[in-house]
């Protein structure tokens, strides 16, 4: 992608692609100009061929540390107009109908991503920081990240769909702990409620999670992905039976495709699988 970004990176290479948020001096705090960018990046990525894994990350010592403070003072004001890229920005195909509305707004886009998203949080992430990145399939940890809700110690609420994701990702009872009392936890205790996947030493951080993704994209179907994601998010919104028959359905188109019939010769051959998503 040439398209040049103001407030965040981006560079893919090996069937990964990296958005990182770029605004170190702030600790990469939340702008509506850097959420539209992060929304562009990450649906440009998912449109890419060459992309099969996308990883989130922050530049220099925080992930994101929340809502940017002059932001906040906009919004007392009144202020609510949602920022837009330039007019040179590429256009971007619109998101797959074919998925439950609900995961096709401006929060939830990345679960009507095709593509995985993995957050590599490397500081502290905070508020909007936190609250973002719930959206994402997967969320590694450096030892030195912190998190925490914030909302109650600034007078709001529980935002964007975080009261809904948080009890399904660690508990009712670690959400309302996270919630109400709005304070910072490490890395280990957000491992232990389950916020995190993994805790992985902080200069082994985004070499770890690249090796993870570049696993991903090199070694499963990028089909198998995009349909376990939409059984995953859409399962949400219906039941066991409704989610075993599409299962099911899903299963017997699967015998049909290339990549099946390429993950039984590679593994029959004992060689690296070719996948074409097809």
């Amino acid at each position: 992608m040439s398209y040049g970004y103001a407030e965040i990176l981006y560079e893919a290479a090996d069937g990964v692609a990296q958005v990182t948020l770029n605004r170190p001096d702030k600790l990469n705090a939340w702008t509506l100009s850097m959420g539209a960018e992060v929304e562009h990046a990450l649906r440009s990525a998912d449109a890419d061929p060459d992309v099969r894994v996308i990883v989130v990350t922050g530049a220099g010592k925080g992930y994101c540390a929340g809502a940017d403070m002059d932001m906040l003072v906009g919004l007392q004001g009144g202020g609510t107009t949602l920022a837009s890229l330039p007019a040179d920005a590429p256009a971007l195909p619109p998101l797959d109908e074919d998925v439950p509305a609900a995961l096709r707004g401006p929060y939830s886009y990345p679960m009507a991503l095709a593509k995985p998203v993995i957050a590599a949080v490397n500081g502290v992430a905070a508020g909007l920081g936190l609250s973002y990145m719930l959206y994402y399939d997967m969320r590694f940890a450096s030892e030195r990240a912190r998190f925490g809700t914030i909302f109650a110690r600034r007078g709001l609420v529980a935002e964007h769909g975080s009261a809904f994701l948080l009890p399904r990702l660690v508990g009712m009872h670690n959400a309302c702990d996270l919630l109400y009392s709005g304070r910072l936890i490490d890395a280990q205790e957000a491992q232990r409620m389950g916020l995190v996947n993994r805790v992985i030493e902080h200069e082994r951080l985004l070499p770890e999670v690249r090796a993870y993704a570049q696993d991903l994209a090199a070694n499963c179907s990028p089909r198998s992905l995009k349909l376990m994601k939409r059984q995953l998010y859409g399962d949400l919104f219906t039941d066991l039976g409704a989610s075993i028959r599409l299962a099911d359905q899903e299963m017997v188109r699967s015998f049909g495709t290339e990549d099946f019939k390429e993950g039984v010769a590679s593994f029959l051959k004992r060689r690296p699988p070719r996948f074409t998503g097809r």
